[in-house]
Formats: structure tokens, C-alpha cells, sequence
């Protein structure tokens, strides 16, 4: 086969190329993005125009240069993030000496590699979609490699949508029965270092933080509840504890503690729910308020604050049930370094807030009554909920209160919390979620990053700690009814809910629903799912795993084959003219006649006529028949019957 590439191979490259690599270009630096668009288009152009390709000089240059400039975006060239924009532009540089048809089988293997490279991105399933499509047109180039010339994209797409559908069934079956790891293959951790992206709450809280998360139309969790659904107003989902206040941010005083449970006293009704969590690379996990112990996923514990933890940062998406009771009483009694570390405010930041705090206490009121006190001032003097509030200066809790009285909740949560810790009473700040949207057709809720939000805690002498959120006090209807009920109309609500209108509200609830079902069966499909799956098979330990894949493989295979012989031999079986002609063959093979594949009916015909005379007139007719059935006319039925009949009369001898 000459291994010269036909231009219209090359630019059919060049088209599945560039669609393998899209779903890249906005995670790559902008630099790299436009580095491989300018390749792609450069080599279009110089097959169209026929220009030399560039010296080896300028490859090598141009190669280093990439290399170079790769680290300098990454502080590396490993890694999940790193590897794959170097994959990605050597790739695009593999075309600048890109000339035979070998070269372009370097490069079909490279896109199928490519495309295992995008799972690390996204699991969702427009991504598998989009990556079988592309699967198929990568199938189709390697195809039309095969032949002299190129072939029409009709033909290659059509085999191409054949091979992908046969190998779809064996697909599945290995998907299902070959023995699963804990976790998806892609659900490697992200790099570490600046480069790597976070989402979700953060472990500290400052003035805006809360603010910009809400702008995210991300979700963060979906949640089933199993029996009655708490009402909007009760459903926290209770993430960090932040104890340590430095005059602006909010964070930890020590690291997470995933040390023998806090002591917490249940009462009432509990709630049973199944949450499903996205990655936030962070170690707590969700709950709503206040966690049980029954049905924690293995290796989370209840720690030190409250905090359901994990045993590791959460890189890929966990599923975890839970039962937690509404109404409880947690940790009555606190030692001394406790009660002091919720009481723990910075030296010289505000001044006014922590004099005003100090008139509540000295009026003689007790703890429960300075926190009415707090919550009457919040909710009597001119506060505003907005998602705008103004700077704040170096003593950002005074300024807040007695100055710009606009702020979100964060801001409410800090300054409420900071208020009690000057009136003596413990306080804490917590980060989490509140509320969640129905989706009515998988009936279920879904809380996305805009339902974050921050509350207070404080401890109250024979009642432990107790949940304050000052935000209710200043707009109710964020709590009960959501971000859209709470903001004035003047405010603008952030572009993925003013967008939200009834017809994108019925797609999305939809489109929820269908990944919720693939995150739940594809990508959540791990030890724990795949043995109880094939429990119901009877199938319970890794021989019997081995053993099916073994024999469900095999049988595949076996049909696959089958089916592929059938198609390889369609017309000796389905059609009659050939059968006939078959047997004529066989007739003449025993007696030492066969015909050469360079050789046409006429020809062998002819020559057995000439070596065996006394044969030629009723294999000529037969010959005759067989040739006007073929070639000639539409098929008679009476006449391959005569064909039929006149070869199994004819009588061979010597």
C-alpha cells in the first residue's frame, strides 16, 4: 500500500482532532489553547497550498519552548492536570511532521487516549456522549487508513457505528462483572498547589466569602429522604465549625478531630435520608442537623464540634444514608478550656461592638436573654439583607453594625457570634447549607452552592449548644422560601436564578434527574453496589465474578463471530443462484477442476470444455443459465429451477 496521505485524509484528521481536544480549550491555559487552534490551522493551510513543512530546527525549538512553557503554568509536567495540557499540545505538534499514513496511526492512538484524559474533567453524562461520538470518528479515520485513497464518510462512519455497536455488549458486561476498586478509575486526587481548583465552602470564613459562593449554580449535594421531609426552615446542613476569630476571618482553632463522639442527647422524630456528595476536596461531609450514629459511611466519624468527617479529603463523589434527629440537646457540659475558647476574642479590634455587648450583660441578663437581645436589635433597627454590602474596614464588625448595616449572612453570623462572645456568652460560627429545591421527578432535593450558608451556635448552661440564626431574624423568608424570596427586587439576583424561568426550570429538573440516575448506577457503581447487584444473581464472591465474566465473555465473542462469519458468506446461504453455482463447482472439483479466484465463470467454463469435450454442451447451457440469472435479467423462479435441476442431472465422467 503506498503510505502516501491523500490531502482529504489529512483534513478529515484535522476536523476529529479538533474534536477531541474541544472539550479541553477552556481547561487549558489560554497561551496553550491558541498555540494548538494555530497548529490545527496551519496544517490545514499548508496541505491546501502545499508548503514545505518547517525545518527540524524550528520543531525542536518550538517543542522545548512548549515544555517550558507547560511548567511555568503548572510548577510541573506530571500530574492529573499538568500531564494532560502536555498531551495535549504535543499532540497538536505531532502534525508539524505529520506526512504518511503511519503517522496518522501515531496520532488515531493518541485521540483515543485523549479522550480517557477528559473523564478526569467531567463524569457527567454529556461527556460520555460526547466522547462515544467522537469514539466513532476516530473508529472511522483508522478505517479509511486502511485503504489506497479516501473513502467516502459515509461508508467509514457506517462501519465505524458497526464495530462500536458490537463491542457496546461486551462492554457492559465487563462494566458490570469485572471486580470493581474503591471509586471510579478517573477519581484520582487533583493537584495540589495553586493550580489545583477547590469548590464548595471553604475551612474559613471572611466578609464575602459566602457572598461569591452563591453565584455558583453548581450543585453541591442531592439528598432522598426516606419518610416525612423536614419543613424549609429546619433543613441545615451542617458542614465546618469555625472557632477562632482573628478581627476578620473566621476559622478553625485546631484541625479537624475525628476523636470519640461529642455527647449528644436525641429526642423526637428521626429523619432517614440518602446524600449524594459532590467532591469539594475538603474532609467533612454534610448532614442535616443534628447526625446519628446509625448508617455513617465507613470510616466517617462524628468529631469533637458536631462535624461528620471523613477519613480523607473527598475527591470523588460519595454516597453515604444517615439518620438524624431534629431535636436534641448537645454537649450540656463543657470543660473550662472549651467554655474559654468560645469566648475568645482579639485584642483591640471593635471597640463599639464589644461596649455594646457589655451594656446587655451588665443590665443583669442572663445568657438566653442577651441572645433575644441581639436577635430584637437585628430585627428592630435598620439591617438590611443584600447581596451588596459595603467594605469593610479594620475593624469590620463595627463598621458592619453601627456604620453600613447591609451585609449577607455571613455577615450577620460573624457579628452575632462576636456580640455574644463580648456579652460572655460561647459562640461559634457554622458553615453549611440551607434548604434545597424539590425536583418532582425523582422526588428528591437538590442543594447547589447558592444554598450556602452560615449560622451561629451558642452554649447555653443546661441546653448545650444551640443553633442562632441571626439571618431569620433580618429576612425570614430566606430561610423559609430561599434566596429568590429574600432579595429585593432592585438587588438582581445572581444570573442563574434570574435566568430561571418555568420552561428552563422543567428541563433542568429533568436533566437532574437523568444524571442523578447515571451518577447513581454508572459512576457510583462501586464494591458495595456491583455485590449487591449480583447478589441478587447469586453471584457473592470474586470466583464467581471471574467465572461469569468468564462464560457471559466468551458466549459474546461466540455470537459475535458467528454473526460475522454469516455476514462474510451471506450469499453461498440466502441465495439460490450462487448455491446452485456452488454445487456445479463441487460437482467439477471432483473431477479435479477448480476455479482460480483470477478466473470468471466464461474462463473456467471454457477451460474445462477444452480439456473434457464430451462435457461442453451441458456445461455450456448450464453455464448459459447460470449467466442469464446473475447478469442478465431479474431472477425466474422457473429458471434457477431448470439451473437447479440441470446440475444435479449433469453426469461427470471420464
Amino acid at each position: 500500500m503506498n503510505d502516501y496521505l491523500p490531502r482529504t485524509t489529512l483534513l478529515r484528521l484535522l476536523v476529529v482532532l479538533t474534536l477531541v481536544l474541544l472539550p479541553h480549550a477552556l481547561q487549558l491555559p489560554l497561551w496553550e489553547s491558541l498555540l494548538i487552534a494555530a497548529l490545527i490551522v496551519w496544517r490545514g493551510l499548508s496541505a491546501t497550498r502545499q508548503w514545505r513543512a518547517p525545518p527540524k530546527a524550528l520543531r525542536v525549538t518550538l517543542t522545548l519552548a512548549t515544555f517550558v512553557g507547560v511548567y511555568l503554568s503548572y510548577t510541573r509536567v506530571s500530574g492529573q492536570a499538568a500531564g494532560t495540557a502536555l498531551l495535549c499540545v504535543m499532540a497538536a505538534l505531532k502534525l508539524l511532521e505529520l506526512r504518511a499514513r503511519r503517522d496518522v496511526m501515531v496520532m488515531v492512538f493518541l485521540m483515543y487516549f485523549l479522550l480517557v484524559t477528559h473523564f478526569l474533567v467531567s463524569q457527567e453524562l454529556w461527556t460520555a456522549g460526547y466522547l462515544l461520538f467522537s469514539t466513532v470518528c476516530i473508529t472511522a479515520l483508522l478505517i479509511e487508513c486502511q485503504h489506497l485513497g479516501a473513502l467516502p464518510p459515509r461508508q467509514t462512519l457506517r462501519t465505524s457505528v458497526t464495530i462500536v455497536a458490537q463491542a457496546l455488549p461486551l462492554m457492559l458486561v465487563i462494566f458490570v462483572l469485572f471486580p470493581r476498586i474503591p471509586g471510579p478509575l478517573w477519581g484520582i486526587p487533583a493537584n495540589a498547589g495553586a493550580s489545583a481548583g477547590r469548590s464548595g465552602l471553604s475551612d474559613q470564613m471572611a466578609p464575602g466569602d459566602i457572598t461569591e459562593l452563591i453565584r455558583s449554580e453548581d450543585i453541591a449535594f442531592r439528598v432522598e429522604f426516606d419518610g416525612a421531609v423536614p419543613e424549609p426552615g429546619a433543613r441545615y446542613w451542617r458542614g465546618p465549625v469555625l472557632d477562632r476569630f482573628d478581627g476578620r476571618t473566621w476559622r478553625r482553632s485546631m484541625p479537624p478531630q475525628q476523636t470519640a463522639a461529642p455527647a449528644i442527647e436525641f429526642s423526637g422524630t428521626a429523619i432517614d435520608y440518602t446524600l449524594t456528595l459532590e467532591p469539594h476536596r475538603r474532609s467533612w461531609l454534610f448532614a442535616l442537623e443534628m447526625p446519628a450514629r446509625i448508617g455513617f459511611p465507613t470510616g466517617a466519624v462524628l468529631g469533637r464540634d458536631g462535624e461528620l468527617l471523613a477519613s480523607k479529603p473527598l475527591n470523588e463523589r460519595l454516597q453515604y444514608s444517615l439518620r438524624s434527629y431534629p431535636e436534641y440537646r448537645f454537649e450540656t457540659t463543657l470543660g473550662e478550656r472549651e467554655l474559654q475558647r468560645g469566648l475568645q476574642l482579639p485584642a483591640g479590634y471593635n471597640p463599639r461592638t464589644i461596649a455594646h455587648a457589655m451594656a446587655w450583660r451588665a443590665q443583669g441578663l442572663n445568657p438566653a436573654q442577651r441572645v433575644d437581645a441581639a436577635l430584637r436589635w437585628f430585627n428592630q433597627e435598620n439591617f438590611a439583607y443584600t447581596l451588596r454590602p459595603s467594605v469593610l474596614g479594620r475593624d469590620s464588625i463595627d463598621d458592619f453594625l453601627f456604620n453600613t448595616r447591609r451585609g449577607f449572612c455571613e455577615h450577620y453570623a460573624s457579628a452575632f457570634t462576636v456580640l455574644m462572645r463580648a456579652a460572655g456568652v460561647p459562640a461559634r460560627v457554622v458553615a453549611g447549607y440551607q434548604g434545597g429545591v424539590r425536583n418532582d421527578i425523582g422526588a428528591y432535593y437538590v442543594v447547589r452552592q447558592s444554598d450556602a450558608h452560615a449560622w451561629s451556635e451558642v452554649w447555653l448552661e443546661g441546653r448545650g449548644w444551640v443553633r442562632v440564626d441571626p439571618t431569620a431574624a433580618i429576612s425570614p423568608s430566606r430561610i423559609e422560601s430561599g434566596l429568590e424570596a429574600a432579595l429585593d427586587a432592585s438587588e438582581g439576583l445572581p444570573g442563574h436564578l434570574s435566568a430561571r424561568t418555568r420552561l428552563r426550570f422543567y428541563l433542568e429538573t429533568r436533566w437532574d434527574w437523568v444524571n442523578m440516575q447515571w451518577n447513581g448506577w454508572v459512576l457510583g457503581y462501586g464494591p458495595e453496589l456491583q455485590q449487591a447487584f449480583l447478589a441478587r444473581f447469586g453471584i457473592t464472591d470474586l470466583r464467581g465474578m471471574l467465572l461469569a465474566l468468564t462464560v457471559i465473555g466468551t458466549a459474546l465473542l461466540s455470537l459475535v463471530g458467528l454473526l460475522l462469519l454469516r455476514q462474510f458468506a451471506p450469499a453461498r446461504v440466502n441465495d439460490p443462484i450462487l448455491r446452485a453455482w456452488h454445487r456445479l463447482g463441487d460437482k467439477l472439483r471432483k473431477q479435479g477442476f477448480t476455479q482460480r479466484t483470477d478466473e470468471g465463470p466464461r474462463d473456467f467454463i471454457a477451460r474445462v470444455g477444452a480439456a473434457r469435450p464430451e462435457w461442453a454442451a451441458a456445461i455450456d447451457r448450464v453455464l448459459l443459465l447460470y449467466l442469464q440469472q446473475r447478469y442478465l435479467q431479474a431472477p425466474d423462479p422457473g429458471v434457477v429451477q431448470a439451473l437447479s435441476d440441470a446440475i444435479r442431472q449433469l453426469e461427470l465422467r471420464r
